[in-house]
């Protein structure tokens, strides 16, 4: 280990700085923060927490990696040993977790586990990315790791497949798939914050973005380009009508993860951010500071992004959402305009105009 100019310690073998002590507040996106605090307060989440984490067979969960997958260390896929201690190293997690390759073509990466984290990777994953794509994925998993993500997701998996068993039951699955909705929602945001440790982990942007593409389109990078890829999330954001707004709700309830050219618009906007420099400067929050944190502060910072993201978002429903807040004084014209026209009529018309039905026939 070699100390740089200002005294902190880089990674032996690659000029890549590390982070002593610290705290998983410093990369966790304030939207993690708070639909982990609205998940919490979900009536009769606490109830199932508490059985399920005395009933959840995690013992049998670890047999089953053991006895079924390959178990990475200095002597099986040695390159993802090497990659799992360095994050662990980078991210200062004193205990690095066991990690298995699961013959699996569909790529895909998970921390689970109960008591302790387990990082489980598939072999379509590990085909699919190269050394420093895969390097962000690790450090990604080990950031839902220091997180404390695990528990949680250990049991959206367990309730998502409880609530495939008692659909036959009448509302047998209702209260369950209220928690299960309600953990996806915290786990899509926790997800931005992962790639965020992934990206701290590689601090390798471009690498980042190349794993994200090939999550979304596979091996063909000399086909794809990331300046376009970024360019399909400004339109995915920005195009369309309210009908398009319900659609992408819609469309993104039953799934994990948020969409990808999502996740790349929101990592690579976190790291030109001051407060990803910051982190790079060494200026971060420290773990044995957590203890001392306000959650007055945590909702304040929760509601200010929120609030940010809703006076920057370039979607027609958050355009609603700031016309109402704002008291617009047509906002009958303002809402049938945005439904059927996909925005505003030039010079604030109040759709009196005489088009007749024109309008109520447009394409869904």
């Amino acid at each position: 280990m070699t100390e740089s100019p200002d005294g902190s310690a880089t990674v032996p073998s690659r000029d890549r700085r590390r982070f002593p002590g610290i705290s998983s507040r410093s990369y966790e996106h304030p939207a993690d923060r708070s639909a982990l605090v609205a998940l919490r307060k979900l009536s009769g989440f606490d109830t199932v927490f508490k059985t399920l984490s005395g009933l959840l067979p995690e013992r049998s969960l670890r047999l089953l990696f053991l006895s079924d997958s390959v178990r990475v260390s200095d002597r099986q896929f040695t390159h993802l040993n090497d990659m799992l201690r360095d994050a662990c190293y980078i991210l200062d997690l004193e205990k690095v977790p066991p990690m298995y390759v699961n013959q699996d073509p569909q790529p895909n990466a998970m921390c689970i586990g109960l008591d302790e984290p387990i990082i489980v990777v598939t072999t379509g994953l590990v085909e699919l990315l190269d050394e420093e794509e895969m390097r962000a994925v690790v450090g990604h998993e080990v950031g839902h790791a220091l997180s404390g993500h695990a528990v949680y997701r250990t049991i959206l998996l367990f309730l998502t497949n409880l609530a495939t068993k008692v659909a036959w039951i009448p509302l047998g699955n209702v209260a369950i798939m209220a928690i299960v909705t309600a953990l996806r929602e915290w786990f899509r945001k926790s997800e931005l914050s992962a790639d965020r440790a992934g990206l701290l982990v590689g601090q390798d942007l471009q690498a980042s973005m190349r794993g994200l593409m090939k999550l979304a389109g596979g091996n063909h990078l000399h086909e794809m380009n990331v300046d376009a890829f970024l360019e399909q999330a400004d339109e995915y954001e920005s195009g369309g009508d309210l009908r398009d707004s319900v659609l992408k709700i819609l469309n993104l309830l039953p799934r994990s993860h948020p969409f990808t050219t999502v996740r790349a618009a929101e990592l690579k906007k976190w790291a030109a951010s001051r407060d990803h420099q910051r982190i790079m400067d060494g200026h971060y929050p420290r773990r044995d500071e957590d203890g001392d944190t306000s959650v007055s502060d945590s909702f304040r910072d929760s509601a200010a992004h929120y609030a940010d993201s809703v006076r920057n978002s370039k979607d027609p429903l958050m355009g609603l959402v700031r016309d109402i807040a704002g008291g617009a004084g047509d906002l009958g014209g303002k809402l049938r305009d945005t439904v059927f026209r996909g925005g505003p009529r030039p010079g604030g018309t109040n759709g009196n105009s005489g088009t007749g039905g024109t309008e109520s026939r447009d394409d869904a």
